[in-house]
């Protein structure tokens, strides 16, 4: 079973983990978060915006449907 941390980072493609990986090390110097445990709540971060646009669109398309 895939734990909390791989599911987040799970969420990190492309330019997201290129970011990810660019900001996990200062971010865990400063911050009491290791660079994994950032990873994957930045991972975690844009799979929720993602959703809340997937979602978005969805509602925007029927409402347009409907009038």
């Amino acid at each position: 079973m895939a734990t909390i941390t791989e599911v987040g980072t799970a969420g990190l493609q492309g330019w997201r983990a290129k970011l990810g990986d660019n900001l996990a090390g200062p971010v865990s110097k400063r911050t009491p978060l290791d660079a994994d445990q950032f990873r994957a709540a930045l991972g975690g971060l844009f799979f929720v915006l993602s959703v809340l646009y997937v979602v978005k669109t969805v509602k925007a398309a029927t409402d347009e449907v409907r009038g």
